[in-house]
């Protein structure tokens, strides 16, 4: 897909973070077309109730390891049942998600980000918590700290564009459509997505020169992109698909995705969303609630969500 390269648009999209789901008390989704689980107990309350505990923007952290680990996986337990609450009662593919679902994902986000920048305050944390929610913990502070590697602090003024991402489930037919033609497994593609712009709420080009909601050179475009738009969503998705399926998927993933970004790094934090996706359908909903955030000389500046 691309030459090594320290993309400016990696520091704003990879710099957004990644949020384990795997909370305690929650049945994993089925792999296949069943991929998701059904809606939990507790998600039954009114949202009147679920957005009156989410947290605020600005919701601190607690500083120890003991505290932490209490409101980590309250706080999972509570983004969980308010994604139930909003595939059951909503529609994700219409309209923004409900308040609860977002508050309890930036609150999320936040959590990790700061884990991912102490190793030994993440240990001590997880340490904590139940086998299954630590389990996935370690495996998404390890993401983080593997894109955080791969983006370098912007110093002057923040210039970037940046734009409300189509509802999820309208990505999520387009993930399922290149997963039918192409045979990559639409977490995968999601994954890429994920990593590479926030679900297309990142909209500027790097300065490598690559385009569009997937992040394509121009010239791999030409090759794989089928005449379609490369700022389509849809197109761009079935030309990462198209892409990614010339590159080894569904025989080797990570061959297939290091051609993508010739990272090491990149290819096993991707991998690491697509198999959380995989294992339940609410982890795409959670992840697409994070929000984009850059890594400037003088600390993290958020872009998009709540409170701006």
């Amino acid at each position: 897909m691309r030459d090594r390269r320290l993309a400016v648009v990696l520091a704003v999209a990879l710099a957004a973070g990644v949020g384990a789901c795997g909370g305690t008390g929650y049945a994993e989704g089925a792999r296949a077309g069943e991929r998701g689980a059904a809606p939990s107990a507790q998600a039954a309350g009114s949202g009147t109730r679920a957005a009156a505990e989410a947290p605020r923007p600005d919701q601190p952290i607690p500083g120890s390891a003991a505290a932490l680990a209490r409101t980590l996986a309250r706080n999972e337990t509570e983004l969980r049942a308010a994604i139930d609450a909003w595939v059951r009662d909503g529609d994700p593919g219409k309209g923004r998600p409900p308040e609860p679902v977002v508050l309890h994902a930036l609150y999320q986000q936040r959590i990790y980000r700061h884990l991912a920048r102490d190793p030994g305050l993440s240990a001590r944390v997880t340490d904590r918590l139940p086998s299954r929610l630590a389990r996935d913990v370690r495996a998404e502070v390890a993401a983080l700290r593997d894109l955080f590697a791969l983006t370098r602090p912007i110093s002057g003024p923040v210039r970037f564009k940046v734009r409300e991402p189509e509802p999820a489930d309208v990505l999520l037919k387009h993930f399922r459509r290149a997963e039918r033609r192409f045979g990559v497994d639409w977490e995968v593609l999601a994954a890429v997505m994920f990593s590479e712009t926030k679900f297309g709420r990142v909209r500027s080009p790097s300065h490598t020169g690559a385009l569009g909601p997937m992040q394509f050179m121009p010239r791999t475009w030409a090759a794989y992109g089928m005449g379609g738009n490369v700022h389509d969503t849809g197109d761009a998705i079935m030309g990462a698909a198209n892409y990614l399926k010339a590159s080894g998927t569904p025989r080797d993933y990570k061959k297939a995705l290091f051609a993508y970004n010739h990272s090491n790094r990149y290819v096993n934090a991707v991998w690491t969303h697509a198999r959380q996706m995989m294992r339940d359908r609410r982890n795409f909903y959670a992840y697409y609630n994070w929000q984009v955030f850059v890594l400037t000389t003088k600390g993290d500046r958020r872009l998009t969500g709540p409170g701006l």
